[in-house]
């Protein structure tokens, strides 16, 4: 697990003996992954490393590739499933996984028909640790769906590959990271409305178990937020990254104001009101900056990614309509300016920053915006930037 990046403790893993001594994985080795997991798992965004680590430990003993579909033939007329009640499964803490290799290797050198019901032979049914629709306490499960769960290997399905850090986002986990903005808030304005639990606690122990109440004031809800999303062209793939944004972003509850305004490529004299960016739908730049003080904080989302000339000249916008006397990194350093808190997402990977066909553009705009991957690890770095002045 270490392996894997994953910070287990002693105090954790002695943790997971005594769960493993009260009989807690209920004598199901499925059972033990998923106490080993809640144990020593302390983020669910840790998930599939604790799964790849698993797999690495176990792989290979539930369908090892020595099966051959002669076997998988004798498996087919299965007998019915042996369910077993958890007070009849013993528990087998003394296996050993080469020693199960072994012993399969030569149940497949000697049986040579199908064999249902027993304990020595690859069938179903029976005790056999080889075979499907049985029980044993440390079994080898070959074809056939679990019933017991005592099968070894579990993980094979990598079902929480999606909560890596490192993959992009869900809107649940967008709607984690956002919240922690709600720190933000304050607690100096109001009433002191709200019971404080652990200076009540705190404050009766000193005063000798004599119950003496402390009041504080609620958090005041003063995050201020806007997110300037690019769209079209290049960023078409990342369509469905940037709703999962707009949609984690209203359902939080805890901005003051949230406004989101959409550019092409770069921001210039006008800013947006909807993604399909027409001028009719829009406002003027220094309008917008007016409206919005320094105190909001930006979220700039967009690959960084266009021609040179967008971003250096003058008129170098590539609607025909626009008319950007001043070059867009102009604009776009007169927005970093004017923000006290502003970051910029990239949905290109940060590895590739240095060889996509706009890393000129990407480089340029790094020196101006902090700028972070559009994974879970990056939107949590920039909530926290977000979090500090620059």
């Amino acid at each position: 697990m270490r392996a894997e990046g994953l910070d287990i403790t002693i105090v954790e893993w002695l943790t997971l003996m005594q769960s493993l001594k009260l009989g807690l994985a209920k004598n199901s080795l499925t059972g033990f992954y998923y106490l080993a997991r809640s144990v020593l798992v302390k983020s669910e965004s840790r998930y599939d490393a604790f799964d790849r680590a698993f797999l690495r430990c176990f792989e290979g003993i539930e369908t090892p590739p020595e099966i051959t579909e002669e076997v998988l033939n004798w498996l087919e007329n299965a007998l019915p499933p042996l369910k077993m009640a958890d007070g009849e499964k013993n528990p087998d803490d003394d296996w050993s996984l080469e020693e199960l290799r072994k012993k399969l290797e030569e149940r497949l050198l000697e049986q040579h028909e199908q064999h249902h019901g027993g304990s020595h032979w690859i069938g179903t049914g029976g005790t056999s640790p080889f075979g499907h629709s049985g029980y044993h306490p440390a079994g080898v499960r070959i074809g056939g769906e679990s019933v017991n769960r005592s099968a070894v290997k579990v993980a094979a399905q990598r079902a929480f590959r999606d909560f890596r850090a490192d993959e992009t986002l869900s809107t649940r986990q967008f709607e984690l990271a956002l919240r922690k903005l709600r720190l933000l808030s304050t607690a100096v304005d109001g009433a002191r409305d709200l019971l404080d639990i652990d200076a009540t606690v705190d404050a009766t122990g000193k005063n000798a178990g004599m119950l003496e109440l402390v009041w504080t004031r609620g958090r005041k809800n003063n995050v201020k937020l806007l997110i300037l999303i690019d769209s079209g062209g290049s960023m078409n793939p990342y369509q469905r990254l940037c709703s999962l944004l707009f949609n984690a972003a209203n359902k939080s509850t805890h901005f003051r104001d949230l406004q989101f305004y959409y550019f092409h490529n770069c921001v210039y004299e006008l800013i947006f009101n909807d993604p399909f960016c027409l001028r009719r739908n829009s406002l003027d730049t220094y309008d917008w900056l007016g409206k919005y003080g320094p105190d909001y904080r930006l979220i700039i989302v967009g690959d960084a990614s266009m021609g040179t000339g967008e971003l250096l000249m003058p008129y170098g916008a590539l609607d025909w309509w626009a008319q950007n006397e001043e070059p867009g990194l102009a604009w776009m350093q007169r927005l970093a300016g004017h923000f006290e808190h502003c970051v910029w997402l990239n949905p290109i990977p940060g590895q590739y920053w240095g060889d996509v066909e706009g890393a000129r553009t990407i480089s340029l705009l790094k020196d101006v915006f902090p700028m972070y991957e559009f994974t879970l690890d990056g939107l949590n770095a920039a909530i926290k930037k977000l979090m500090v002045k620059k």
